[in-house]
């Protein structure tokens, strides 16, 4: 039997009491020394039992949680140099709408109504009885969701509810995001989506997406083919790795394609029935999720570039195949991956960047009119961009190409943008290795001198115009603010600053839109990606004045390129039928709006901006030969102009009904 040492205190530590004195000071001595010898002898038994109990340094609470986490890896021990192939042993057989009775037509969302079924519907699809006895059009619909919306708490709760109603009727869903885009589009995208994802895998109730994982590579088809609406028109893909300024969500990201497809058919009016999510599961980064007894995707860290890179194109591949007419939007990608992509596969497939070339649009649009309002000539604007990642990158270069377009060369253009990182200013003598993506923008021109602030930045090239897309909330500081409005004010009267902090959700907002007004007294011109309220501020002799944000939301875009390019039948997406969204859009505004000192349609008007945005990228597909549509179809619209071209997009878009 072991035997363990007891506390290295010697005998010698311990002294022997002497003769104790009658007098008080030496009883209180020698309580004292008694005192001290039972202290040392409690410190010896301590000593002792801890020294006997071999465990007693041992972190038990960090050996359970490494157990707990490696009963979370159902993978580990695993190798597939060689993954398997699904074989499915039937064909799923769907019912047709007019098959479909009693609750086979409740229980399809696409079929469902509701209350609005007539009598006669309900006696023909054997509803009676299981409805309640009233009959309801949607007007009376609405307004029940709309309370129901109303008295929940959080965005959350909103957005779960509306799910709910997705999942039950989606022609009630769309007449509600339809009707009320303002209160609705922010709980159905940005900025409730970002809390939407970070808790994905704690909400799930569902599937409403494709879940394609990297160990089911081989199964990519069978996979597309277990879709159940047929012939999907429209598809938004992610691998979660950069979902919005959140990081690497993994499969927690798919609430991404969920969102933007809504807004596909909210705003474009492309059939629900013929959108298609999917999310690439190639394992995360993300060491929450990693820990997360819920989390729904492979628990392991991200393969390597290659590997993913080979199973993108493995899919791309196998989604032409399987959906041949299908347009392919890549969101929230990696920068570096997000760019590789698009260059891969542009001229291939049918397929365009939300991030990159969406963004880009957007804020071309938007920057149009804000130059046009800024009473500074094109000459003299200058740009500077905090953030140099994919939509950094890719919204400065949608706005080269609007200035080589006004007679500049392309190097003058380029000459006009500033991109700072975490670094600071991007130049190529900085001493890092600069990602591919940023070498386009490196400056050549600072001398060796190296700017690490934004401040230091500003102080530098005196910009006109300043935008944020770093995902850093606040980091547009009032001090930041106010040297963008004077380097403006040094160039003379009446000219106005351009403020676009675009990050989102809210809570990366570079800075709101009331410290934006604030810091410039009231001159600034201000788009940004979350939506702000209106700000009303008390001028010096008292009266109030009232000021509008612009919201440069993709969603102004990126719907009407997708059914531009669907309507078009393009074999591509090309470069000019974005730059076309952008101007479209900048065209798109009303009176009202302009007069508002609006860049950008209201949100309410988004349906209208996307049928204008649309009707321009088909031209624009036509102009690049990358229409399919009979000659004939083309030689009609010629001769009678833009409202032939507008009414075939009406007959071919989705408006509820209920």
């Amino acid at each position: 039997m072991a035997s363990y040492p007891y506390s290295s205190t010697s005998s010698s530590d311990i002294s022997t009491p002497r003769s104790i004195s009658p007098s008080s000071s030496a009883g209180r001595s020698s309580q004292s020394s008694v005192s001290n010898i039972n202290k040392r002898m409690s410190i010896s038994s301590s000593r002792r039992i801890s020294a006997a109990n071999p465990m007693s340094s041992v972190d038990i609470a960090t050996i359970e949680e490494a157990m707990r986490m490696a009963n979370l890896d159902t993978m580990r021990g695993y190798t597939q140099n060689t993954p398997g192939e699904v074989r499915q042993h039937a064909t799923t057989e769907y019912l047709t709408q007019n098959q479909a009775l009693g609750y086979q037509v409740l229980n399809e969302p696409l079929w469902n109504k509701g209350l609005s079924f007539t009598p006669e519907q309900r006696v023909h699809k054997n509803l009676t009885g299981l409805l309640p006895h009233v009959m309801e059009g949607a007007d009376k619909q609405t307004e029940r969701a709309l309370k129901v919306i109303r008295t929940r708490q959080t965005s959350i709760d909103k957005y779960l509810y509306l799910s709910n109603v997705k999942s039950n009727n989606v022609d009630l869903f769309y007449r509600l995001l339809i009707d009320n885009a303002r209160e609705m589009m922010p709980l159905v995208y940005t900025p409730t989506i970002g809390d939407v994802c970070l808790q994905y895998s704690t909400l799930y109730t569902r599937p409403e997406a494709l879940y394609i994982s990297i160990k089911q590579r081989r199964s990519i088809r069978t996979m597309l083919r277990n879709w159940p609406y047929p012939n999907p028109e429209i598809c938004v893909v992610t691998d979660g790795s950069r979902i919005l300024g959140l990081g690497d969500l993994g499969v927690n990201g798919v609430g991404i394609p969920i969102g933007k497809l809504a807004l596909y058919t909210a705003a474009a009016g492309i059939h629900p029935g013929k959108t298609l999510p999917i999310v690439l599961d190639c394992g995360t980064a993300n060491e929450t999720n990693l820990k997360d007894p819920l989390y729904l995707g492979m628990r392991s860290k991200r393969v390597s570039v290659a590997e993913q890179q080979t199973f993108m194109d493995e899919f791309m591949e196998a989604a032409a195949e399987v959906f041949p007419n299908m347009v392919v939007q890549f969101e929230d990608f990696e920068s570096e991956k997000a760019f590789n992509y698009l260059d891969r596969y542009r001229n291939k497939y049918k397929c365009f960047n939300d991030d990159i070339q969406g963004t880009g649009a957007v804020v071309l649009g938007g920057y149009i009119g804000a130059v046009n309002l800024s009473g500074v000539p094109i000459e003299e604007q200058r740009l500077v961009f905090m953030g140099a990642g994919s939509a950094g990158v890719g919204v400065a270069k949608q706005l080269v190409e609007y200035y080589t377009k006004r007679g500049l060369s392309e190097q003058a253009a380029r000459d006009k943008f500033w991109l700072v990182d975490t670094k600071g200013l991007v130049t190529k003598d900085r001493g890092d290795k600069l990602a591919e993506h940023k070498k386009y923008f490196a400056r050549t021109d600072n001398n060796g001198h190296q700017f690490r602030t934004l401040e230091e930045v500003i102080e530098y090239v005196k910009p006109t115009a300043l935008v944020g897309l770093t995902a850093t909330f606040g980091v547009f500081t009032e001090s930041v603010v106010r040297a963008l409005k004077a380097s403006v004010d040094a160039g003379g009267l009446g000219r106005r600053p351009i403020l676009f902090p675009l990050s989102n959700p809210l809570t990366k907002a570079e800075c709101t839109f009331e410290q934006a007004v604030t810091w410039t007294d009231g001159t600034v011109i201000f788009a940004s990606g979350s939506p702000f309220s209106p700000f009303t501020a008390k001028t010096g002799d008292g009266h109030a004045v009232t000021y509008h944000p612009n919201q440069g939301n993709n969603v102004y875009v990126f719907p009407g390129i997708g059914l531009g390019a669907i309507l078009a039948k393009a074999g591509r997406v090309t470069d000019s039928m974005i730059y076309t969204s952008a101007a479209a859009l900048a065209g798109a505004l009303n009176a009202d709006e302009i007069h508002k000192g609006l860049i950008y349609p209201r949100i309410e008007r988004v349906r209208d901006a996307s049928l204008v945005v649309a009707r321009e990228v088909m031209k624009a597909a036509r102009r690049d030969g990358v229409s399919m549509l009979p000659e004939a179809q083309w030689n009609e619209w010629e001769e009678w102009g833009d409202p032939a071209l507008e009414k075939y997009i009406k007959e071919h878009i989705y408006d509820p009904v209920l």
